[in-house]
Order: structure tokens, then sequence, then C-alpha cells
């Protein structure tokens, strides 16, 4: 049995890949180019990828593939119908970031609420010192404790989110579906960009949540509402949130994850970095040492599942 990984660089270098319980030969290659993929996975039954896209056409000609182990949840860059056409079985990771990506989107509330980035950034130039007193407020501080976080889209991970910021003293809002009525438990979607404080967003990238944060939203939240994005980067008009910022629409805004990763120099979210209420960080929200281990133990299961006969996180 041959297993080719086509983009290895993509695991964490502090992450023990342990390697399948059956007899096999397995290949690393750091990255593989589109030109490269043919070639590299011609003679494989298991083919394991994170962001390499495998199409219809590719899938075509690769007679001895089996199975595809996606070493993520996104299954966007692997043509299933195709795979189901051709009796190739597709398997991905599920439920490993639950404490990673909450974590991380509520430290961006907490840096954000705090002025974290921008104090570090005056003291840095020295506004300490020039102050002449024990502490200076160039910046407002203010607490998470009786805001209200505005989750859209309601999965595993915001209502773990929701356990935290509960326990923060927050109130929370849970939108219904843009355009939708709300259920029993629900808010409009408008109701919540209207009276959230913060903001997070949670939901998949489909048509439909293509740039579901715009002009028209910005202008219906406060002045001083955060927007957090762990979710994906097409969920928000950049060039909108850049403008947001520059004209103090909202209060300020933590990111995860942009349109095209990683992001062109040009991109407006690299411009909002001039911004003390802007932070940007580099779609690691899913990466701490312990999801990045839960993803590469369940990689192994489900490679040694289907070997064994038996079905797990399957998609095809």
């Amino acid at each position: 049995m041959r297993l080719v990984f086509l983009d290895h660089k993509t695991m964490a270098p502090y992450v023990k890949l342990r390697r399948p319980n059956f007899a096999h030969d397995w290949i690393n290659y750091d990255y593989t180019e589109p030109e490269q993929i043919q070639e590299r996975l011609q003679n494989a039954d298991i083919a394991i990828v994170n962001k390499v896209e495998l199409d219809a056409q590719l899938i075509e000609t690769l007679p001895h593939l089996k199975l595809i182990v996606l070493a993520a949840t996104g299954s966007d860059n692997v043509d299933l119908d195709a795979c189901r056409k051709r009796g190739v079985a597709v398997a991905n990771i599920q439920n490993y970031t639950q404490s990673s990506v909450p974590e991380h989107a509520l430290s961006l509330m907490l840096a954000l609420s705090r002025n974290l980035n921008a104090y570090r950034s005056s003291i840095t130039e020295g506004r300490w010192q020039q102050s002449g007193q024990f502490c200076y407020f160039d910046y407002p501080v203010r607490d998470l404790n009786g805001q209200t976080l505005g989750l859209i889209g309601y999965g595993t991970i915001a209502k773990d989110l929701e356990k935290l910021a509960r326990a923060l003293g927050m109130n929370i809002l849970v939108a219904a579906r843009k355009g939708q009525t709300p259920s029993e438990g629900r808010v409009s979607f408008e109701h919540l960009l209207a009276e959230a404080d913060v903001i997070s967003l949670h939901c998949p990238l489909t048509a439909d949540t293509q740039h579901l944060i715009g002009e028209a939203e910005f202008k219906l939240m406060k002045n001083d509402a955060l927007l957090i994005n762990v979710g994906r980067g097409g969920l928000v008009d950049e060039a909108a949130l850049l403008a947001a910022l520059k004209t103090q629409q909202i209060g300020g805004a933590g990111v995860d994850v942009v349109s095209e990763e990683p992001p062109a120099l040009d991109n407006p979210l690299m411009q909002a970095l001039a911004y003390p209420n802007f932070i940007l960080t580099p779609h690691v929200a899913w990466a701490s040492a312990g999801s990045m281990q839960r993803l590469a133990d369940q990689l192994i299961d489900n490679i040694d599942a289907f070997v064994a006969g038996k079905s797990l996180n399957r998609l095809v």
C-alpha cells in the first residue's frame, strides 16, 4: 500500500504523526504544484492532502487511488462527485478544534476590548515615560463582562465560544440565517448586528454567505462594535471592513482568515494593519499543539479504519 502526502509542510513541526498499522510505503512532499500532482499520485493507493486541489479530471487519471484523506475539515478542494463516480473514498478531520478556535476568538475579543495592541505600540514609542505618571489613558479599556456577544453560525465552535463568553458574564445572541424568520432562541440577522457589542462569525463559506458582512451590515453595527472572524475570509467584504475601520464606523476587528491566503500586499486587510484597533493573525486559530495532534491522530485513524474495512469520518 503506497501513501503519498502532497503538502506535508502544512503540518506543524511539533506534531508527531505516527505511521499506520499495516505494511506500507509512505512518501512525503513538502508542497506540490498543480502540474506535479498527477505524477506524484500515479501509483498511490492513498492520497493525503490539506490544501492541494484534486479535481475531476485529475481523479480520472489515477487508476490505483482508493482513498483521499483530508488533513483538514473542509473538502472544497476535492471533487467529491468525481470520487463517488470513481469509487474513491474520502475522509476528513472532524471536531478537533473545540478548544483552540474558541480560545483564539476569545483572545482577539479580549485584546481588542483592552486595547492591548495599541498600548503595546505606545509603550514602544515611549508614551509611558512621556506621560509623567504611573499610568496613562490614551486608549479606552472596556470589560467584556456585561457586553453582548452575537454569534453568526452556531455549530460546535460557536457553542464552545458561548460557554467561555458566559463564564465572563457576557450576554449571548444567536442570529437566524440572513433573510429568514427567527426560530425560538434566535434573533434576526439585522437585530443581532444592531444590538451586539461583539460579533463573531462561525459559518461556512457558501454562495449565500459570501460577503455576508459588507458595507450595509457595518452601517447597522454599533460604532464601538468589535467584529471577530475565525471562520472563512470570504465571509467579510475586506474593502468594506477597511473603510469601516478608517471612518471609525466600528470599534475594531480581529481576523484570522483572509479571502486569499497568504494575502497579497495590496489586500485591504494588509492596509488595515496601520490601525491599532485591528488584529490580523495568519490562520492559526486552529493550530494549537493539542488541536494539531488531535488532527494528526485522527488522520491515521481514518486510514487504519479504511484499510480494516471500516468507515470513519467518511464524506464519500
